[in-house]
């Protein structure tokens, strides 16, 4: 698979550095948390903001600086330290991580496609250790959208009224936005402001599907606010397009109320918009939920990785955001 390695010049843009939390923050965040849903705690339901969390349980001014420093002396360019302070977002090339991070970025030829990675495990100067996961990360090899399309078109006569109904002659019935309200006897919107969605995407949409879909069903919803983090990657189509139409329909078919925003990041040689996504939500605490239909086998994460996405599920939840991912059409047995 290996096809050799890349060009010095190779862009590594948007590569993560995660910090790392001390022991005693790692022992206070969960009694926290806990706090935070207990009805008897003085602490139920008071959320943090992203800053207020950075400062009580990431590194210090001083390591964060020492981090920073780091990377500047080996000529990334440091695009900014999360609020949360539980990623460092920067950039350089291929060449520049071969000489800090002592590691080699080569080509790789699999399954037809050409993918860029790293040849061995990255390596941080051990005086870092203390508040440094590790580098998430550097290689281009994206997680899956979660959808299963069928391959074969149903044909459904729209009949218009007062509740659409779209039979079918095949026996497969599609559902619309007042079947799942009786199916799952949603009833009337909770009292209180309206909620914020945000769905996690890496590729932007037409915003007329959504727009259509909505006039069509007469479910009082209206198209998501499109939220760009950084360069925009236009509409990618397939799989990418598809899950963002569903979620960003779906989420306001179902809670017509609810403010939604679909939150698209470019994928880069290092980093999977889908990551980036999630970071943008959670480090500006712009919703109530957020909704991920991105996925891996948990088996091919690494450490950093693995301490990446549960620093961030816990930033999320001491902020009071509900941290939903989508474990697949295909099941639990998925990945076997």
């Amino acid at each position: 698979f290996d096809q050799g390695p890349a060009s010095p010049d190779l862009p590594m843009n948007r590569m993560l550095l995660v910090l790392k939390r001390g022991d005693e923050q790692e022992i206070a965040l969960p009694t926290l948390i806990d706090d935070q849903q207990d009805k008897n705690s003085p602490n139920y339901h008071k959320w943090m903001t992203p800053e207020v969390f950075g400062r009580q349980f990431g590194p210090s001014d001083q390591d964060v600086q020492q981090v920073v420093q780091w990377l500047q002396s080996h000529g990334f360019q440091v695009a900014h330290v999360s609020r949360g302070r539980t990623v460092i977002d920067f950039s350089g090339t291929a060449a520049q991580v071969r000489d800090a991070l002592h590691t080699t970025i080569h080509k790789y030829a699999v399954n037809g496609e050409t993918h860029w990675a790293n040849a061995s495990d990255p390596q941080i100067p051990a005086v870092l250790a203390p508040v440094v996961s590790g580098i998430f990360s550097l290689h281009n090899f994206g997680k899956k959208p979660q959808i299963s399309i069928l391959n074969t078109q149903v044909s459904a006569k729209y009949i218009p009224g007062g509740s659409p109904q779209f039979p079918s002659s095949s026996g497969l019935h599609a559902l619309t936005p007042a079947d799942y309200d009786v199916i799952y006897n949603i009833g009337p919107s909770p009292s209180g402001p309206p909620a914020k969605i945000a769905i996690v995407g890496r590729s932007n949409i037409n915003y007329q599907d959504v727009a259509a879909f909505h006039s069509v069903m007469a479910d009082g919803a209206s198209g998501p606010q499109i939220v760009v983090n950084g360069p925009d990657p236009g509409n990618l189509g397939g799989g990418e397009e598809a899950e963002a139409v569903l979620d960003t329909t779906w989420s306001g078919a179902v809670a017509p109320t609810a403010t939604v925003f679909l939150v698209v990041s470019a994928s880069t040689n290092t980093t999977d918009g889908v990551d980036l996504s999630e970071i943008y939500i959670v480090d500006n605490n712009l919703a109530d939920i957020m909704s991920e239909s991105f996925g891996n086998c948990e088996s091919a994460a690494g450490a950093v990785e693995a301490s990446f996405h549960s620093s961030l599920a816990q930033q999320a939840a001491a902020e009071g955001i509900t941290y939903a991912v989508s474990s697949g059409d295909s099941g639990a047995a998925g990945c076997d």
